[in-house]
């Protein structure tokens, strides 16, 4: 499948029913850090420690959605979206983590899920997307087991605020990253490189989303919601005869790691030597993790081909460059291919009830062209990787796979974690000193696309 799509693809080629979306999350958009009783996230703490984020970016302003989010969700409507993946911020609710609830920033987002019904888009809530209260880190965070309790109960909190009119619940957005980059490799917040640490993280954001479901479900009144988790894929390919191996393992730690759990009660076998003797499995924790869930989500963006280690202690890996392939603005490779191949696994080996691809996209060095009568990006690398993996996602709901719904990632040009703001993802460019948003040719072609 080569990264050039046909030029006649529409939504009618998919159901009527199909959700249409694009995806965010908090600590990249919000800012409003320090306001309305928000406490600090380990996020916060991160990016204002000298060295840790390109150019000393941090997330205290972002896109400053917390004060524009109207303009954005009327963005939203003018695009055609009928859905919006957005993250909540668990200290803005809890600024300690557990107790004392912050009723201003629960408002905040029982007033974002209004303007959002009110303009006929579908809310879709991700629960934790990495800015842990720096509270509860403080506590031991998530190689702590208590965190996953207070997960718990802070999910309680959101549910029963939001519970009546939220369409799409979504426990955790990609754990495996708060695992390997957060807690092995130090490259994310908050910063840790152990590997007991990372594998203690990885068992307790199970479980805690394994706690959390249930009462989820239990608060969500509306009829129609449903519940499940997001996770992060990589195709993986041995980049020569000799990394078959090297391979099986790579796609285990950044694939299976989290599959197996949640849908066969087990960790993969092939990581059994290198995380068995650092797991703290409990009696019990299994069949809480392994509940039924309504869906997976789905993170796709690149391949990569290893072809030996990096750092066997950190669990990185040498990866081949792929010649003639095309590669983003952040060095990934482009392959559609993956995307298709990865549906068809997922949906074969693990049989989800239903999929959603809840975040896919590329960065690109974007630039505004302005002029006295237009402001215009063109960003023709994003708009041709967009349609290519839809016509992916497309080919493998036409063959059985249980395709739900589409969110592009981003809605916005936003913080890109460690890359601070020098990555855009954004289908809208934002231009930071101004904050002025201007839809990039890819988003021009995404609003005519759900247009028509």
């Amino acid at each position: 499948m080569s990264l050039i799509t046909k030029s006649e693809l529409v939504r009618t080629d998919f159901p009527g029913n199909f959700t249409w979306g694009a995806a965010t999350a908090s600590y990249q958009i919000e800012g409003a850090a320090q306001m309305d009783g928000r406490g600090p996230s380990v996020w916060d703490v991160f990016s204002h420690t000298e060295g840790k984020i390109n150019n000393g970016d941090n997330g205290d302003v972002a896109c400053d959605h917390y004060h524009r989010y109207k303009d954005d969700v009327a963005l939203m409507q003018n695009i055609g979206l009928n859905a919006y993946r957005f993250s909540i911020s668990w200290s803005r609710i809890l600024p300690e983590g557990t107790g004392r609830v912050n009723q201003a920033g629960l408002d905040f987002y029982s007033r974002l899920v209004d303007e959002l019904l009110e303009h006929n888009i579908q809310p879709y809530a991700t629960a934790f997307h990495w800015d842990l209260p720096q509270a509860l880190q403080e506590k031991g965070g998530w190689s702590n087991r208590d965190t996953a309790a207070y997960f718990a109960e802070y999910a309680r909190v959101i549910s029963r605020c939001l519970g009546d009119r939220v369409k799409g619940w979504t426990t955790h957005n990609e754990p495996g990253v708060v695992m390997a980059l957060g807690h092995l490799t130090g490259e994310h917040a908050p910063g840790i490189k152990d590997l007991n640490t990372s594998v203690r993280a990885a068992h307790h954001l199970l479980l805690g989303h394994g706690l959390a479901m249930p009462v989820l479900r239990e608060n969500s009144t509306r009829p129609d919601a449903e519940f499940g988790i997001t996770l992060s894929f990589n195709y993986v390919e041995a980049g020569d005869g000799n990394a078959t191996e090297l391979a099986i393992i790579k796609d285990a730690w950044e694939n299976t790691m989290f599959l197996d759990p949640l849908f066969k009660g087990v960790y993969p076998e092939e990581l059994s030597e290198i995380i068995e003797k650092h797991l703290p499995i409990e009696p019990g924790d299994m069949e809480i993790i392994s509940a039924p869930l309504d869906f997976l989500g789905v993170n796709y963006y690149f391949r990569t081909l290893p072809i030996a280690w990096a750092d066997r202690e950190a669990l990185t890996f040498e990866s081949r460059y792929n010649e003639g392939a095309e590669y983003t603005d952040i060095g990934w490779e482009a392959y559609p291919e993956g995307l298709y191949k990865l549906l068809h696994r997922f949906h074969s080996e693990y049989k989800p009830a239903k999929m959603y691809i809840t975040e896919n996209g590329a960065a690109y060095d974007d630039t505004l062209e302005e002029t006295s009568e237009s402001l215009a990006v063109h960003d023709k690398g994003r708009l041709k990787y967009l349609q290519a993996h839809l016509e992916a996602a497309l080919h493998a709901l036409q063959e059985g796979v249980p395709l739900a719904g589409y969110f592009i990632w981003s809605l916005l040009d936003n913080f890109e974690w460690a890359y601070g703001y020098a990555k855009r993802f954004g289908i809208t460019y934002v231009d930071y000193p101004t904050q002025r948003r201007i839809l990039k040719d890819s988003g021009v072609w995404y609003r005519d696309f759900l247009h028509k």
